[in-house]
């Protein structure tokens, strides 16, 4: 049995998606739930909240370690396979594959790679180079026992993020409350479905070829790319920003969901909070961030040795609250038991 994938994607940058999924493997660790993250955004934003700059520069100085998911899949640029992965342990049933600013150079590989895929002859090493950011997720998640993969992405509609997507069983959508996410939201939808539906072209034409019976062993993503719902960051009050401007937004996202996303007739007038499809809307935390990212902590892990005092140790039962409800709602919905 493969271990689940859950992406976090958002076309849109901005929307506190790294922040979201940081917390959400720490939440997860702490229910005793195995958890690997991997990095797959070239600018490596999560790698950094989990390590500081030293052990980062030891890791990227080692090549073709597998240390890295760059590191893992950079072979195949030759004529080698895959490497295993060389996880970080953050902490008790916590593990990371860093990410890799020159994972970026992948991207033409892949690109080169996916109308290859559709050919009569020669296509495991298509196939192979458009699934091996899946193979090292499995690879990880073996080693480990892992119970869930999560994925951190880019903003863009990419051939890495295409190829992440097809290795992604479900797909979370962290929005924020602007003209920009929404626009993210249309754009994303559509995207989704048209690289389903060409991913599972390139599964038919591999089943239906005779190459396959060469490589019984060879085992392939199905790109499931399921949405199971929405995260929306709350707005933070701005003197040029006014809270009605944020509301005009808010009230958009359910029905913006419903017709871009699952192609459904949008629901009169529903609410946000009425939303199934709403998994949560995510609370600013403020000077607890700044707080939390100076110790390399999940907000609702700050002591008052760290400085959660007062008003701010509230904030952050407040927030191991919000995270644990959200783990367990996403849990359900991928069928991973707590």
């Amino acid at each position: 049995m493969k271990t689940p994938v859950l992406t976090f994607f958002n076309n849109k940058g901005g929307v506190g998606k790294t922040s979201l999924i940081y917390h959400l493997a720490w939440m997860y660790a702490s229910l005793r739930k195995r958890v690997v993250v991997f990095d797959l955004d070239p600018q490596a934003n999560l790698t950094a909240a989990f390590l500081d700059e030293d052990e980062i520069e030891v890791i990227w100085g080692q090549p073709g370690k597998g240390s890295t998911i760059f590191q893992c899949v950079k072979p195949l640029t030759s004529v080698a396979d895959v490497v295993q992965p060389i996880l970080q342990n953050i902490a008790t049933d916590l593990y990371l594959l860093p990410g890799d600013v020159s994972l970026s150079g992948y991207e033409d590989l892949l690109s080169t790679e996916w109308p290859n895929s559709m050919g009569d002859n020669n296509l495991y090493r298509p196939m192979r180079i458009l699934s091996s950011f899946w193979q090292v997720m499995q690879m990880a998640a073996q080693k480990i026992q892992a119970d869930i993969i999560l994925v951190d992405i880019g903003p863009t509609l990419g051939a890495i993020n295409r190829s992440v997507l097809v290795a992604t069983d479900y797909v979370i959508i962290p929005l924020g409350a602007d003209l920009f996410s929404l626009q993210g939201l249309k754009n994303l939808g559509p995207t989704l479905r048209s690289w389903k539906k060409l991913w599972q072209k390139r599964l038919d034409n591999w089943n239906e070829n005779h190459e396959k019976e060469d490589y019984p062993q060879f085992k392939l993503p199905q790109g499931k790319m399921k949405p199971i719902g929405y995260v929306c960051q709350q707005h933070g009050v701005r003197l040029d920003r006014p809270v009605i401007a944020y509301d005009k937004w808010v009230k958009q996202i359910p029905n913006v969901y419903r017709e871009f996303v699952l192609e459904e007739t949008p629901a009169e007038h529903i609410r946000q909070s009425e939303d199934p499809y709403c998994l949560a809307t995510i609370k600013h935390y403020r000077s607890l961030i700044s707080m939390a990212q100076e110790h390399r902590k999940a907000v609702f892990n700050l002591t008052s040795a760290d400085g959660a005092i007062g008003s701010h140790s509230l904030a952050v039962q407040d927030a191991k609250k919000d995270f644990k409800f959200l783990a367990e709602k996403i849990a359900k919905n991928i069928g991973v038991e707590l």
